[in-house]
């Protein structure tokens, strides 16, 4: 047994020999609890003011340091992951070669419209303008007279203007998704 138990021991042993009758366990430990309970706390010095703000002092400057560490850390780790979703040194070179690649392809493509005869005069690209803004001139006409023509019909006409085209089969730009070019 160590030490402890034999204080233990003799405590319990004096406390029966003074009371001089039987006990339980329980009524010896609900009856020593009082004069041996929890034991003793641990009694601390007293700490001076200006202890104690040293102290929240010194706190308040660690806290500071630890939020600029952990705002480092985070930047750091912004960093990292872009470092790591970056391509590599070998991966860039090969990237390299392959748009090298294409941009020479290119170069031949460039090479051999510039060497071909068969270009586009100004004097013929003007005419197609000029073809082209006849064209729509003529849409528009036609698109305004058939408009016309389909209100004067539909004056006397009972149904609405959806259902008379429908009956007679007519398909209106709108229905077909096309918008007249700007002149």
């Amino acid at each position: 047994m160590s030490k402890k138990d034999n204080g233990g021991l003799t405590v319990i042993f004096a406390y029966l020999n003074e009371k001089n009758r039987p006990y339980s366990a329980q009524d010896v430990f609900n009856n020593l609890q009082k004069q041996h309970g929890l034991g003793k706390t641990a009694q601390f010095a007293e700490v001076s003011e200006a202890d104690l703000k040293a102290i929240d002092s010194r706190i308040s400057d660690l806290s500071t340091q630890v939020q600029a560490i952990s705002q480092g850390c985070r930047q750091l780790d912004a960093e990292l992951k872009e470092l790591n979703s970056s391509l590599t040194t070998e991966e860039m070179m090969s990237e390299i070669q392959e748009l090298e690649e294409g941009c020479s392809g290119y170069r031949e493509r460039l090479e051999k419209i510039n060497s071909a005869t068969n270009h586009v005069t100004p004097e013929q690209k003007e005419m197609v303008y000029k073809e082209r803004h006849l064209y729509v001139k003529e849409w528009k006409k036609r698109k305004r007279l058939a408009s016309d023509m389909m209100g004067s019909i539909l004056e006397g006409y009972p149904k609405t203007k959806k259902q008379f085209l429908e009956e007679v089969g007519v398909e209106t730009d709108e229905d077909c998704k096309v918008t007249l070019p700007s002149t």
